[in-house]
């Protein structure tokens, strides 16, 4: 996180974020020319204040920034990272130039962690954080919620076993206390030069758990799968529109004749995919996870490993060691009153198969 911001009185970014937090948005994008523009409840609302004038909106997000940062981002034009101003929430920063001018996105993310049930995941996501080895696949697209899942995942381990966990994130976004486990976070560019890197060397601290904060390219994907092939727990995400095709995105990844091999790799050691929507809640009061589950049980690996990857579906439908598809969780949250069925219906992969 970016120590910077800790104790640096009342930054100007603040009174934005702060408006970020009053209307309850995941983003607040600041653009030269343009008042400040939120999302709420997946759709842009642009705030009633003036357009802002760029060189005001490159002194307040320069505010934020390191020595470092400032550095990094004169010489890119891009830059990642997390801030911290208001008590109970951070924000992950990503500052970009538009039109020759300073622009910033930035996502609001709640710093208080609840359980896994009240974030909407099943017992049985719970339950593989026991395991000892293997791949758990956080999947869906951006701003699905994938971070979030993958911080409550560290913090289920991080009270209920004591183990060393390994983190390698770009950037930083929470900051976890080790409770039962020795936790180590390291962020790519200040503290390791790449994702393929970091894993590389995790391997030599004596890790029980590594978390990959995302699997970008062929390098960090064989690396992540050699993490979880040498007997380590492994969760990473990866965006993918849905739980199969994440599996098809990783094999698709690699050249045509070392596709078979890659395949029985992950039939090994795949664990699970989680594949993640979040969506507007039916009296308008935030957004829900819709999600669905994929298990690897025996035959859900022979189907990996028989390029059948068609066939789950079938297989997450009978609800065998807990799997369940998209359109069920879509349909037990109309029912419950959550979402609408036109939300359900906007999401479903297959609308036809919603029962409500």
């Amino acid at each position: 996180m970016n120590k910077a911001a800790r104790g640096s009185g009342n930054p100007r970014i603040k009174q934005y974020l702060d408006l970020a937090v009053k209307f309850r948005a995941s983003d607040i994008h600041l653009v030269s020319g343009r008042p400040p523009v939120c999302r709420v409840q997946g759709a842009l609302k642009a705030v009633d204040l003036p357009a802002m004038d760029p060189d005001y909106l490159l002194e307040i997000i320069g505010e934020m920034l390191t020595d470092k940062q400032r550095e990094q981002y004169l010489e890119t034009h891009e830059m990642d990272f997390s801030y911290s101003c208001i008590e109970g929430y951070y924000f992950r920063v990503n500052v970009h130039q538009e039109r020759n001018n300073i622009a910033a996105t930035i996502r609001v993310m709640p710093s208080s962690l609840s359980g896994l049930p009240q974030l909407g995941l099943s017992k049985e996501i719970g339950e593989l954080t026991f395991k000892r080895s293997g791949l758990i696949l956080i999947v869906g697209r951006a701003g699905s919620g994938k971070t979030t899942t993958m911080t409550h995942l560290i913090e289920h381990i991080n009270q209920n076993r004591n183990l060393k966990i390994i983190t390698v994130e770009d950037p930083i976004e929470f900051v976890h206390t080790s409770r039962k486990c020795l936790i180590i976070q390291r962020e790519v560019g200040a503290d390791t030069a790449t994702f393929t890197t970091g894993l590389k060397y995790a391997l030599r601290q004596d890790p029980d758990v590594v978390v990959v904060g995302e699997m970008r390219d062929l390098d960090s994907i064989s690396m992540t799968l050699t993490t979880a092939e040498t007997g380590h727990l492994v969760i990473a995400t990866i965006h993918a529109p849905d739980a199969i095709e994440a599996i098809n995105r990783i094999i698709d990844v690699y050249p045509g004749d070392k596709q078979n091999q890659i395949r029985v790799q992950m039939a090994e050691n795949l664990l699970a995919v989680i594949g993640q929507h979040l969506l507007p809640k039916k009296d308008d009061s935030g957004r829900v996870l819709a999600s669905e589950l994929i298990v690897s049980t025996l035959a859900v690996r022979n189907m990996i490993r028989r390029s059948a990857l068609s066939e789950i579906r079938s297989q997450m439908e009978t609800g065998r060691e807990g799997m369940y598809t998209l359109e069920q969780s879509l349909s037990s949250l109309v029912k419950r009153g959550v979402i609408t069925p036109d939300v359900a219906q906007s999401h479903a992969k297959f609308p036809a198969l919603l029962e409500f």
